[in-house]
């Protein structure tokens, strides 16, 4: 491994050498602080860059997939429309309106934070996101409405900002993970980061479930379960659209309205649920602020060699940087305007952005259309079938528990087991064609498999309902087992860092636009709960084509197994950087280093 002292060996005998020997100087210590890095033994340093990115993506998928939950308890709070049980739910505009707030957000904040982080640094801005985050958080967990505008209006407002706030932490934490990691194990630090989604998701249905059954006494008094033999009415039901159901039904059945108390509690369950999502970012907090500089930042961005190379040595040895003040500028390639449009006017990097970035969308629109309307399908396969609320709300817990046990977290353990292995390519196209295969699946026998008239639907579960249920955890392996990981981490690692994070950016947000997608097309397609045979087989088969163009895409994708952030950024490294053409220099460390003024951002 090249260190400080190799580059000792060029004469120091002159205080002006002349532009070759300053270039050769700086590029010998420039990949030496490289080799530190890309070379350097799983520390307590890899592990502290783990958990700090973690634990922010952690609180990000907590809130991002709460709300798939809390739109139910809102419903029960604020709706209006009864469904087929009378009870009051949130209507279809409502209900679209909370869950494609956040992806709105995310994919403008992907973009800005994305942008920033390669002109400021990604400590700069690493943090600010976080703040925002937290802000946003705690405003949806204490907001209230009036006659001026409505609560579920300042709900949707707070999500298109946490959103703002949680699309920082694509680009940021990809790429901090990715310039900190070691090469032979860059994979399974990245995916390390990721996989916080599932343990965030799964956190957040374990949360549900403990607010409501602390909850249950408060939940049955307010939402009493009245047995009739009329239909969905009783003496306390007060859907306005009850008569019009009685007419149209005679059999006996069970209807669930809600109370006549003055307090409805599970207006407490949602604001918990969401507002406890804020405690890790909190904790988080003050490490995201003083995490390091990247090395590659430093280096390649900011110019300054020497002290790239002083800071990761002290980081990889638990210390302190002895020196701040040293101010190398070496001649980079800058990221420009005219730069960037060079650099991804060449067809090989355009096409690598393209494929990266059409992957992260397909996989996108399948993962949002399950995660964000996984509770609205069980209640459509009949999982929650049943009247009672607090029965309703305990389903969908337990449900979203397995959904995250059985299928996120163990696709994202094969996938750390794997990714350096066998490679980000091959797992890639494994996951695309398995959804392909399982969408198809999914879609074509979806009407056989789960019953849709009421005398079935009073049996309770079936088992083929039961196999469309495994099919669904099987899908969440295959997404996290793959595509969903992989379009993550490949960005982070293929663009050069002065375009890192702006394209990681990039990729994100045309992921997120998938998610957009995915919501409008749900929501004009499919109503899961008052009519789950409309479509929805449907939709599965328009996801397997999606999974069928990301296959496609990743043609487009190189294999970054066991290579360089620079080898795979394509560009020349013999002499990457060189010494400006007037320079003043002066012995430091024992080496010659030309010096400039402060670094310019």
């Amino acid at each position: 491994m090249a260190t400080a002292n190799d580059a000792a060996s060029v004469s120091t005998n002159s205080t002006k050498p002349d532009n070759r020997e300053g270039t050769a100087i700086l590029n010998q210590h420039r990949v030496a602080a490289l080799n530190d890095v890309d070379n350097a033994a799983f520390s307590f340093f890899h592990v502290k860059v783990v958990i700090v990115a973690g634990i922010g993506f952690f609180t990000d998928a907590y809130d991002l997939f709460a709300i798939n939950l809390a739109s139910i308890m809102l419903g029960y709070v604020y709706g209006t429309v009864p469904d087929r049980n009378c009870r009051p739910m949130l209507s279809r505009n409502e209900n679209l309106g909370l869950k494609i707030a956040t992806p709105i957000g995310t994919l403008f904040g992907q973009l800005f934070f994305g942008w920033l982080a390669d002109i400021y640094g990604r400590k700069a801005m690493y943090g600010v996101e976080l703040i925002v985050m937290i802000c946003a958080t705690f405003g949806q967990a204490t907001a209230g409405g009036g006659n001026a505008i409505k609560i579920l209006n300042m709900l949707t407002l707070w999500r298109l900002i946490v959103g703002f706030g949680l699309g920082g932490d694509y680009p940021l934490s990809a790429t901090i993970a990715s310039e900190f990691a070691a090469t032979r194990i860059r994979g399974r630090m990245i995916t390390t980061v990721f996989s916080m989604q599932g343990f965030g998701t799964l956190a957040a249905s374990i949360v549900a479930l403990v607010v409501t059954s602390a909850y249950k006494t408060q939940i049955d008094r307010d939402f009493p379960y009245v047995s009739t033999s009329i239909g969905y009415t009783s003496p306390n039901c007060n859907c306005s659209f009850a008569t019009s159901l009685t007419a149209a039904l005679d059999h006996t059945s069970s209807t669930v309205c809600p109370g006549v108390n003055a307090v409805n509690h599970v207006d407490f369950l949602w604001r918990l649920l969401i507002g406890i999502g804020a405690i890790p970012a909190v904790l988080a907090l003050y490490f995201r602020l003083t995490v390091p500089e990247t090395t590659r930042f430093t280096l390649d961005v900011e110019r300054n060699v020497l002290r790239a190379q002083t800071e990761i040595t002290a980081a990889l040895n638990g210390q302190e940087p002895t020196d701040q003040t040293v101010q190398q500028r070496a001649v980079a390639p800058e990221a420009t305007r005219e730069d960037f449009f060079r650099y991804f006017g060449r067809r090989e990097n355009l096409k690598m952005l393209c494929g990266a970035a059409i992957s992260w969308f397909c996989i996108d629109v399948a993962f949002y259309t399950l995660q964000f309307n996984s509770s609205a399908i069980l209640e459509g396969i009949g999982y929650t079938d049943t009247e009672d609320v607090y029965q309703t709300l305990r389903q969908l817990c337990i449900g979203s528990i397995i959904l995250a046990a059985g299928g996120l977290i163990p696709g994202f353990i094969f996938c750390f087991l794997l990714i350096d292995k066998i490679g980000r390519k091959p797992i890639q196209w494994l996951s695309f064609g398995v959804l392909t295969v399982l969408f198809i699946i999914m879609g074509t026998s979806f009407n056989k498999l789960i019953p849709f008239n009421q005398d079935a639907r009073a049996r309770g579960h079936t088992p083929r309902a039961d196999f469309f249920f495994f099919l669904f955890c099987l899908s969440n392996i295959f997404q996290n087992f793959g595509a969903n990981t992989t379009s993550f981490i490949i960005p982070g690692e293929i663009f050069p860092t002065r375009y890192r994070s702006t394209a990681h950016g990039i990729c994100a947000a045309t992921g997120k636009l998938g998610a957009i997608v995915a919501q409008i097309m749900f929501f004009y397609t499919v109503d899961p709960i008052n009519d789950p045979e409309k479509f929805m087989g449907h939709s599965f088969e328009i996801l397997a084509a999606f999974m069928a163009v990301g296959g496609v895409a990743t043609i487009f994708v190189p294999e970054t197994k066991g290579k360089s952030l620079e080898e795979l950024s394509g560009e020349s490294q013999t002499t990457f950087v060189h010494a400006p053409e007037e320079n003043v220099f002066e012995l430091r460390y024992g080496v010659l280093l030309p010096v400039d003024g402060p670094p310019r951002l």
